[in-house]
């Protein structure tokens, strides 16, 4: 009885004029997309190889000189490599930094040059913009607002509209389970709105795979998939919303006009208000706190070694002093930078985290974390940079460690080897993003969103079962 009736919505679905909009609607956008994609993807991807490939010479060119130069100069700038699914969802990646320093030693005097420190760009995320921007023609966009409308479009009269034509009252009369009457509209409008969303994605993919200038693995496949799959949960929310305001309104009229307001509540007006209260209430640390304390970094330490810092002499004693100073001095402005970096990151956090009340909020979060774009992405980027800066420094340490003629004393030219090095031995950052961590970060906003669905099914059913028809 379920699938005869779910046939039935499916064939007046079809049949009507709603469906032809939105598949001629969906197809358009994501055409859009796709072709906006391969005219800026591969640009992005070339500027990314070539600003890589320079950083590396540079780098090189440092070892070519000498360990001490590379120890001093470090390993240049570091870059987020570009995801290739920036269709599904762009993020706030121009919002967001796309390269940390690893360099810049301190200059104290002409001839007196410190070591390299990692420097982090400010998180410059828009906080009160955390749902899906509409400027952008993306997966986000279209999945995040037009297909949560046109789900309530397709399901604001599913049940008022019988009730007013009185088929309603007949097709319970016949001893139908109002349970049934219920699935059946959920399944009918799930169904005929995922066809043309389907035929709209291939083409999109289709476009997209068909390209030499990009290329999707079979991670990225698998991320489209779970894509997908959020998609599905996110649209089956607001066909559930639709049927239970169908369910209690007596008009379709009614019904529409709820279903409106309630859908610019949810994605328009809660993640902007929301995000908006949680950054007001929260701060972080001011620029002019963070440069008060290190000057008071750099003058602690300046007085502790200022016999050695500025001796002209070359004992072990002065170098190893020297040497103390400038590895002291990069690792308390490095950490610095990481505590008001950190700063920034939780109040965005904070932000983040409260306005994901709303559906588009929770859509935006998971299709950021699944398409390798976004906050959680750079995240995962600054996690991929301090752990090269280690493996970097660990490198100095032992290539001079090496040498027995050498003093080891790092950061000073006079303490470490003079052999020459080869760059291909130095290690080179791969900024990767892993799936299975995704997955786990997300796996809380998954499991929430598939409760939304469950308890407006259940508000819907309880609804559909008590009215009057």
């Amino acid at each position: 009885m379920i699938w005869h009736i779910t046939k039935r919505e499916i064939y007046d679905n079809l049949n009507s004029l709603r469906f032809a909009l939105t598949t001629g609607l969906l197809i358009a956008l994501m055409a859009t997309n796709a072709v906006r994609h391969l005219r800026e993807h591969p640009k992005r991807v070339q500027k990314y190889h070539d600003a890589v490939a320079a950083s590396v010479n540079l780098m090189n060119s440092h070892a070519n000189d000498s360990l001490y130069k590379l120890a001093q100069q470090g390993p240049g700038k570091l870059y987020k490599k570009p995801s290739p699914l920036h269709f599904c969802t762009e993020g706030g990646d121009p919002l967001l930094p796309d390269r940390v320093e690893g360099g810049s030693p301190f200059q104290y005097a002409e001839h007196l040059t410190g070591v390299w420190k990692l420097e982090y760009p400010d998180a410059n995320i828009n906080m009160k913009n955390v749902g899906p921007d509409v400027s952008q023609v993306d997966w986000a966009f279209i999945i995040g607002y037009v297909l949560s409308l046109i789900a309530l479009l397709f399901t604001f009269d599913a049940l008022s509209a019988e009730r007013e034509r009185g088929t309603l009252r007949l097709m319970l009369a016949n001893s139908i389970p109002r349970h049934t009457v219920l699935i059946s509209k959920y399944l009918g409008a799930l169904i005929s709105i995922n066809i043309p969303f389907i035929l709209a994605v291939l083409l999109n993919l289709l476009i997209i795979s068909t390209a030499s200038s990009v290329h999707l693995n079979t991670a990225a496949w698998g991320r489209l998939g779970i894509i997908f799959l959020i998609a599905l949960l996110y649209t089956s929310l607001f066909l559930a919303l639709g049927l239970l305001v169908s369910a209690r309104a007596q008009q379709s009229a009614v019904s529409l006009v709820i279903l409106l307001l309630m859908w610019v509540a949810l994605v328009i007006f809660m993640p902007s208000t929301f995000a908006s209260i949680a950054s007001s209430s929260s701060s972080s640390m001011s620029p002019d706190e963070f440069l008060k304390h290190r000057r008071l970094l750099y003058d602690k330490l300046s007085d502790e070694y200022h016999d050695q810092l500025w001796s002209g002499e070359l004992d072990e004693k002065t170098l190893t002093g020297k040497s103390e100073f400038f590895i002291k001095h990069a690792e308390g402005r490095e950490r610095l930078n990481q505590e008001f970096l950190a700063q920034q990151i939780t109040q965005v956090q904070h932000a983040r985290s409260i306005s994901r009340v709303s559906p588009a909020t929770l859509l935006q979060h998971l299709l950021e974390s699944f398409a390798g774009t976004g906050f959680e992405r750079h995240l995962q980027f600054l996690e991929n940079v301090k752990t090269y800066a280690r493996q970097l420094r660990q490198f100095v340490v032992d290539t001079d460690r090496a040498d027995p003629q050498s003093l080891h004393i790092i950061g000073v030219r006079e303490g470490m080897t003079k052999r020459k090095i080869l760059p291909k031995a130095i290690p080179k950052f791969e900024d990767t993003f892993s799936f299975s961590k995704d997955l786990n970060t997300r796996a809380i906003e998954l499991l929430l969103l598939a409760l939304f669905v469950v308890a407006l099914l259940a508000g819907a059913y309880l609804a559909f079962v008590r009215v009057e028809i």
